[in-house]
């Protein structure tokens, strides 16, 4: 009799791979076995987020068509499940003395419905959590996160880089064949769209290189910070959900010898709380030196291609 009160109660508990979690940008969704909750004595119409069980909506749906059957919840994100934490950054992020981070976490747990001064149902409980890193690697083709090696959720897809000609951000930048005459303006946008309005983006820094995959290869600044290239205007950064700057077409010194000098541009971008944003803009500073000084700088990092500009 005791083996089997033994097998009983570490059946009915919990384990993580009974339940899968998704990480979206709008929605979470959650999917738990239901054989586990059925052999606990529970249904689905008694298992509830947050043990919200008189709302409708904090109540899962069962899937029997999928193989084993799995009981669904889908939620969106929303202000109040919001927490942020703040760190000092880490690896790529070393220079960072605040990293933030999105958390949002809950449970999904059982009511047992004939409970009262005794029960013989073991309480069945789910705890999940999603996190959301707020530091990001843009391009303008390509988007990837950097140092990040959960597998939680990301705010990236919501980010894009766009190229204008005209400083009223109203046509797209179409690079001829030829590439761009030098001291042409180029206009730059990074955009944060179906983002809860509690963020702003926030430029770090961005830069050229000569190559799509820049180990080993030559590097410019065109800000960091409010360090600047002497042709870099900052128009836009970290008051609104899209931070706004330009700069003037220019060739690295070693192309001197091509028709066309290509170059690769990217931006270290972070979403910071409305609130945070000020404090994380450095004091302003002068502009970069001369560019032929940075033109031979060499930066090893490592990022996934994109389209150039030439």
């Amino acid at each position: 009799m005791a083996v089997i009160w033994l097998f009983w109660l570490l059946r009915v508990l919990p384990v993580n791979s009974d339940i899968s979690v998704k990480c979206g940008t709008k929605t979470m969704e959650l999917s738990i076995l239901l054989c586990p909750v059925y052999y606990g004595g529970y249904n689905e119409s008694l298992m509830s987020l947050n043990a919200q069980y008189l709302k409708a909506e904090c109540h899962g749906r069962a899937d029997w068509s999928v193989n084993p059957p799995v009981l669904k919840f889908s939620f969106p994100i929303t202000e109040e499940g919001i927490s942020i934490t703040q760190e000092v950054g880490t690896g790529h992020f070393s220079d960072y003395s605040s990293v933030q981070s999105v958390n949002i976490s809950g449970i999904i747990v059982s009511v047992d419905p004939s409970a009262g001064t005794i029960t013989y149902r073991q309480e069945l409980m789910y705890l999940f959590s999603c996190r959301y890193p707020l530091q990001y690697l843009i391009n303008n083709t390509d988007l990837s996160v950097l140092a990040v090696k959960d597998n939680n959720g990301s705010f990236i897809s919501t980010l894009s880089m766009q190229l204008y000609e005209d400083g009223n951000y109203l046509k797209h930048l179409k690079i001829p064949e030829g590439g761009l005459k030098l001291k042409t303006k180029i206009f730059v946008e990074v955009k944060a769209t179906n983002l809860t309005e509690r963020f702003n983006v926030l430029l770090d820094r961005c830069y050229a290189t000569t190559s799509p995959f820049p180990i080993n290869s030559t590097s410019y600044d065109l800000f960091v910070g409010c360090n600047r290239d002497g042709q870099t205007m900052i128009i836009a950064n970290g008051g609104k959900q899209e931070a706004r700057f330009s700069f003037e077409a220019f060739r690295f010194v070693e192309h001197k010898n091509m028709t066309v000098s290509v170059f690769y541009l990217h931006c270290a971008t972070r979403l910071c709380e409305k609130a945070i944003c000020p404090s994380l803009l450095p004091v302003t500073e002068p502009p970069l030196r001369s560019r032929s000084r940075y033109l031979d700088m060499a930066l090893h990092l490592a990022h996934r291609t994109h389209q150039p500009l030439t």
